[in-house]
């Protein structure tokens, strides 16, 4: 995100599922939190609306995720600088053929600009990727599918979605994810809602102190 000129207000939207995930972001001057729902269509939906109805500079997409295992653990943040959409395109990840060359927008990036305070480690998180899925993954099986063609960090239902809403509004985006869970098996994964509650609330909070300071 680009610095903006003396005396201008700083707009950022932050982009939650539901508001549980949230709860306990501080209110600040210029930030609009939002949750939008559950799943890429109302995450893409929500996302847009919000975008149309003010400029914002920036947006943060913040909430739970599973973590694949042996990546993170549940209580992590990871930040992901790429996040690819699971179930567009064959089911075997190969090239879905289109008439007139044609292409799926298969993944987004996280603005490189708003990346960087996590890649110069001034917020300690995991900087990973992501892979947003419509269905939550309950088996091993397709959990270590997932993770090894995507070599995915996290999988949440949203962060595509939010993602490519934003760059197809010109408005740089980020997202943040505490892990909740470990992705697979729904009787060992680990579930704490409040663990991965807390990690996304942690990080996108001090991602707003170096945006609205800086």
């Amino acid at each position: 995100m680009g610095r903006e000129p003396p005396g201008s207000a700083i707009a950022i939207l932050v982009v939650c599922a539901v508001a549980q995930e949230l709860d306990a972001l501080a209110s600040r001057d210029g930030v609009e939190v939002v949750a939008v729902g559950v799943g890429p269509v109302e995450s893409a939906l929500g996302t847009a609306r919000a975008l149309a109805a003010r400029p914002y500079d920036a947006v943060i997409n913040a909430g739970i995720a599973g973590g694949f295992r042996d990546r993170c653990t549940v209580g992590d943040a990871v930040v992901c600088a790429r996040e690819d959409y699971a179930e567009l395109g064959l089911e075997d990840g190969t090239a879905f053929p289109l008439p007139g060359g044609l292409e799926l927008t298969r993944h987004a990036e996280a603005d490189p600009a708003l990346l960087q305070p996590f890649l110069d480690g001034l917020i300690p998180v995991i900087v990973g990727r992501g892979i947003t899925s419509a269905i939550v993954t309950s088996t091993t099986a397709r959990a270590f599918v997932l993770a090894h063609r995507f070599r995915a960090d996290v999988e949440s239902m949203e962060g595509f979605a939010v993602l490519r809403a934003a760059q197809l509004a010109g408005v740089p985006a980020i997202e943040v994810r505490g892990v909740s869970n470990l992705v697979g098996e729904r009787e060992s994964n680990g579930w704490n809602f409040r663990a991965g509650a807390a990690a996304a609330v942690a990080t996108t909070d001090a991602l707003l102190d170096l945006l609205l300071t800086g």
